[in-house]
């Protein structure tokens, strides 16, 4: 009968041959574990790819399943409930996660197990409601002193471009010349979230500084924002430039692009536009999502006066 491997610590007392033997069978083991971990992930992928998930979404979907593997010991179809629900209470505990990222880990290992594996031992796992805030806003004072700290002309188009359209960042990186209608000053997003397409309305006053912009570019590229290469511009380079030029503007407040998508928002709101109009040009399905916009007009809010006042 073959001499099953102890602990590690016993192996001094085995003969270097049943050691090298035992070293073999583990290495033999691990290697067969990464392989039907790689087969798994790859098909993991791929649904991902092909279910119209963002380029994003699929990074932090991969970046959490891989995190779990690597901490269980055991195959992936030999993974119980328990085993999830103490990596998501680690998280907690260790990491001290948000909500929503204990919610995303639940979503990632939900579409791994359910839909790629064929296990449902995620679907009653509970994880905490995220949180909801209000958005926070810029005044229009304050996305002028930010538009004005932007010196460089393709970053102030991008800045601009981000408040007069309400865009998410990833959609402005991907925009392309042949998406814009400047005669009608409307523009297509292609594959929005949800892989959906729609029109958005372009600003006068970016029109003419894109014109310009575009005529004087000397890469050649589709894209409207890219790089010197041609390439397109990365959403962690459109982060930068909205960070940098907050911080020279002075503004306090924590700036990012999806600032100015909330910006662009209640600022239409405040002018007494539609609300399915925005929910339109934001491309939100549901009307409740554009909805949290109406709680943060407060100087729409302010017009309303007291019955009381009027006696």
């Amino acid at each position: 009968m073959e001499q099953i491997m102890p602990q590690n610590e016993n192996r001094k007392n085995l003969p270097d041959e049943e050691i090298g033997k035992a070293k073999q069978r583990e290495n033999g083991g691990a290697l067969e574990k990464n392989e039907e971990q790689s087969r798994w992930l790859k098909k993991f992928r791929q649904e991902l790819i092909i279910g119209g998930y963002s380029t994003r979404t699929q990074k932090m979907y991969m970046y959490y399943v891989k995190m779990f593997l690597k901490s269980i010991e055991k195959d992936i179809e030999k993974v119980e409930r328990d085993d999830i629900v103490g990596f998501l209470a680690e998280r907690k505990e260790k990491e001290n996660v948000s909500n929503a990222t204990l919610a995303l880990i639940h979503a990632a290992l939900r579409f791994f197990f359910h839909d790629i594996v064929g296990k449902k031992i995620v679907e009653d796992i509970k994880t905490p409601r995220k949180a909801k805030k209000l958005p926070v806003v810029l005044t229009k004072e304050e996305v002028k002193a930010l538009i004005l700290a932007t010196k460089a002309k393709r970053n102030r188009l991008i800045v601009q471009f981000l408040y007069s359209t309400g865009c998410r960042v990833s959609e402005a990186t991907k925009l392309q010349v042949t998406d814009l209608n400047l005669k009608e000053r409307i523009a297509t997003v292609k594959g929005g979230k949800g892989n959906k397409d729609r029109t958005i309305i372009l600003s006068k006053e970016w029109i003419k500084g894109i014109k310009k912009y575009l005529a004087r570019k000397k890469a050649k590229t589709p894209y409207v924002f890219s790089k010197k290469n041609g390439k397109p511009i990365s959403t962690d380079t459109v982060q930068r430039i909205v960070k940098k030029a907050a911080e020279k503007a002075g503004i306090e407040k924590e700036v990012t692009p999806h600032k100015l998508r909330h910006s662009y928002a209640t600022h239409l709101l405040e002018a007494g536009e539609n609300i399915r109009k925005i929910q339109e040009l934001l491309g939100h399905t549901n009307l409740n999502t554009t909805q949290i916009y109406t709680q943060v007009s407060i100087q729409e809010l302010k017009k309303v006066q007291s019955p009381l006042d009027k006696l």
